[in-house]
């Protein structure tokens, strides 16, 4: 267990007209057994309940900002990254949520040698009738060198690694200036993301746990077709195949 003093760690939410799920996510948040976080929101200028229900929870650890985002997601996530005042970034979509443990188990397991964690999330079909008790996770093992396995595991079982599972060092993220806001890389900018840190470090750490959800729903990005922004966030790695 990490005895060391619990740092702050910073939570990046983007959010578009997602009034029906950001009471959730934040509810997740505000009931963590880990304490010192702030939630960064950045709202793409919704036109829904969504400010009004973030203002309801009425706590200083919630700080809101506005943006434009033009359909770019990562230009939000980087807004909210710049303006972490943590050492620590975690990534939670505003559709889905965590466990109450989800923070604490994580921190358990930081170290010096890990500069990346992630673990299984629950996905949960909003029109399935088994929403409860559905068992597909999301979530892998991933072995060393993680670049590769990374792009090997994509073809066969897709992104490993779910964005609202991620706690990731805020150097590492600079370190790589930040999430790649090419329009062609909407909905998969986060397996991008993922492959430039594998690219400077291994240190990546698995916590075979459901600690979190994961929802699909009418406007998810789970409903694109992947194939052309997937096949645009490995195009610089392709060198490794021959």
């Amino acid at each position: 267990m990490n005895t060391k003093f619990k740092p702050l760690i910073s939570i990046v939410i983007p959010t578009y007209n997602h009034g029906k799920f950001i009471s959730k996510a934040l509810t997740s948040v505000i009931d963590q057994t880990y304490k010192n976080w702030e939630a960064i929101i950045i709202d793409n200028e919704s036109v829904d309940e969504t400010y009004k229900l973030i203002n309801d929870f009425n706590d200083s650890r919630i700080k809101y900002f506005k943006i434009s985002n033009e359909g770019i997601i990562a230009k939000s996530r980087n807004l909210g990254i710049k303006e972490a005042k943590g050492d620590w970034i975690a990534f939670l979509d505003s559709d889905d949520w965590w466990t109450k443990d989800k923070l604490e188990l994580c921190f358990n397991n930081i170290d010096e040698k890990v500069d990346f964690i992630y673990h299984d999330l629950e996905i949960i079909n909003s029109k399935s009738k088994l929403y409860l008790k559905k068992k597909n996770t999301k979530g892998r093992q991933l072995n060393k060198p993680i670049l590769k396995n990374l792009l090997l595991g994509l073809i066969k079982e897709g992104n490993a690694i779910g964005n609202s599972s991620v706690i990731v060092r805020k150097s590492i993220l600079i370190k790589i200036g930040g999430i790649s806001e090419n329009k062609n890389l909407v909905a998969a900018e986060d397996f991008n993301t993922w492959l430039r840190i594998a690219k400077i470090t291994n240190q990546f750490m698995y916590l075979k746990k459901k600690l979190g959800y994961y929802l699909i729903h009418d406007v998810s990005a789970q409903k694109k077709n992947l194939s052309i922004p997937h096949k645009e966030s490995v195009n610089e790695f392709m060198n490794l195949f021959n």
